[in-house]
């Protein structure tokens, strides 16, 4: 009964995205599974074929994600935006943005605990090691591990850094409308010309 009720639960997912969350917490998905359900229902921009994704993997903004073929993700996480834009916002009284696509190539590999920053490209043929905190492009066929921390500069340098880079994205003007630090009237158009700059025109979000 249970063999049944779990094929039962994946021809849900898999076909029609139905009962998604069942079927992760109790359908034993293998790891091409998840990718495949990611990559249909998840809302990740794209997935390639034969790719792997743990069940542990964290997206905090899948649309922007695009993952090749043949690729193998752990249990990493993809930070599509920089979560400090609202507490700079706030205490500096500027309207900054910081988002960015993160590309993953074919072949690669994204180890256990990797963190994987706003606008990075990685690949193809590339291995980012665990615990990797990844800030820049990996250049293809290349090994990456973790690396030291160290003091990088300080906040205001941040502040206006991030400043010039938000002023430079074509859906900027976008940004200085919004209301707070997501505004439905103006999400959808954000959303929008943020993939168009980050996959060409026409480029759609996936349903999620």
């Amino acid at each position: 009964m249970m063999k049944v009720l779990r094929r039962l639960l994946r021809y849900l997912a898999l076909e029609h995205g139905h009962l998604g969350a069942l079927w992760l917490r109790f359908g034993k998905p293998t790891n091409h599974e998840h990718a495949r359900y990611l990559g249909r229902w998840g809302g990740l921009y794209s997935v390639g074929v034969n790719t792997t994704i743990t069940k542990g993997a964290v997206f905090t903004d899948p649309s922007y994600v695009r993952i090749g073929n043949n690729c193998g993700i752990s249990e990493a996480t993809f930070i599509g935006h920089d979560g400090s834009i609202r507490v700079l916002n706030n205490a500096y009284g500027v309207r900054l943005d910081a988002v960015g696509k993160i590309d993953v190539r074919d072949n690669s590999f994204i180890g256990y605990g990797a963190i994987i920053m706003p606008g990075v490209t990685i690949g193809p043929n590339s291995v980012v090691g665990a615990g990797a905190v990844v800030t820049k492009d990996v250049p293809p066929n290349t090994v990456v591990g973790a690396s030291s921390t160290r003091t990088l500069m300080s906040t205001e340098e941040l502040v206006q850094r991030k400043l010039e880079k938000a002023r430079s994205y074509p859906w900027y003007p976008l940004i200085e409308q919004r209301v707070g630090d997501f505004d439905p009237a103006l999400e959808p158009e954000l959303l929008r010309q943020r993939l168009a700059s980050f996959y060409g025109p026409g480029a759609v979000a996936t349903a999620r």
